[in-house]
């Protein structure tokens, strides 16, 4: 039952992540992600998203470290994911990136660890360090990001292990319906970055209507999409109220018709790169 910001769905391996979190996509390094790090942690947020491109995990670091010592949470209460970069796929250089990230956050371990991009030709010795960082037990869970349906049937035709989480472009303009299914049926937990289209989908008129049905707001309304929809949820914000605002989907619940009617809205339509033509 997804009741609270503490929910969570367990992965394929066990490992239990929860269902909503915040995401740091462009947010730069200092005080406004620390305090949006802090804010988060202490309404309730127990899942913090992050990457190596984003240049930002030294002040993510030093706001779980904050966050913990102010609310009294402690580190297993938390899930922390972050994402090797492009020019870092290949085996040892990926478990070096994968270093260097659990030493700018200032962790002894990561939750999940995603490769960012499907690169040709590299992703797959990037599988195999993640799969050597996680027998060893240096992360709980791994996964990778904006990988369709034939990269993960590629990927899986050699890995050892199945991954975890595919996090991708994910909201009512691209509702990647095949994706989801085909990662329901291999026990993928699929995950929504970008989930309210960088904002392009706050003033959706059809989308406006169905919030002031609900009494909630369009980005509310999304997010509730997504979780009713099975799939994690990231959404960003550094403002305390929005942070807040943004997790207030857990007291309503959209009906079939609704949720079909949000379905209707997609027209595969892409804010991020298309992972099979992205000039990497």
């Amino acid at each position: 039952m997804i009741n609270n910001l503490q929910s969570t769905t367990t992965l394929n391996n066990g490992v239990k992540m929860p269902w909503f979190g915040i995401g740091v996509f462009k947010v730069e390094e200092g005080p406004e992600l620390v305090d949006a790090v802090k804010f988060a942690i202490k309404h309730g947020y127990r899942s913090i998203d992050t990457a190596a491109i984003y240049e930002n995990e030294e002040s993510v670091g030093q706001a779980i470290l904050a966050g913990m010592k102010e609310t009294g949470v402690s580190r297993q209460d938390l899930f922390i994911t972050s994402k090797v970069w492009n020019a870092d796929l290949g085996y040892e250089s990926t478990i070096a990136a994968y270093e260097t990230s659990l030493k700018k956050l200032g962790l002894d371990y990561l939750d999940l660890y995603l490769i960012h991009w499907p690169v040709e030709g590299k992703y797959k010795e990037a599988w195999r360090a993640l799969e050597t960082l996680y027998k060893e037990g240096k992360v709980k869970a791994i996964g990778v990001s904006n990988f369709q349906i034939h990269h993960l049937e590629q990927l899986m035709k050699e890995a050892e292990i199945k991954p975890m989480v595919n996090q991708v472009e994910y909201h009512p303009r691209l509702t990647q319906k095949k994706l989801q299914s085909f990662c329901q049926k291999q026990g993928i937990q699929l995950e929504a970055w970008s989930p309210l289209m960088q904002g392009q989908l706050l003033d959706n008129p059809e989308l406006l209507k169905i919030a002031n049905k609900y009494n909630k707001s369009i980005a509310q309304i999304i997010l509730r999409w997504d979780l009713q929809n099975g799939v994690v949820t990231i959404p960003k914000s550094t403002k305390e109220h929005r942070i807040v605002e943004n997790s207030d989907v857990f007291d309503f619940e959209l009906s079939k018709e609704v949720m079909e009617q949000i379905d209707r809205l997609n027209q595969d339509h892409r804010v991020g790169p298309d992972p099979d033509n992205f000039d990497f």
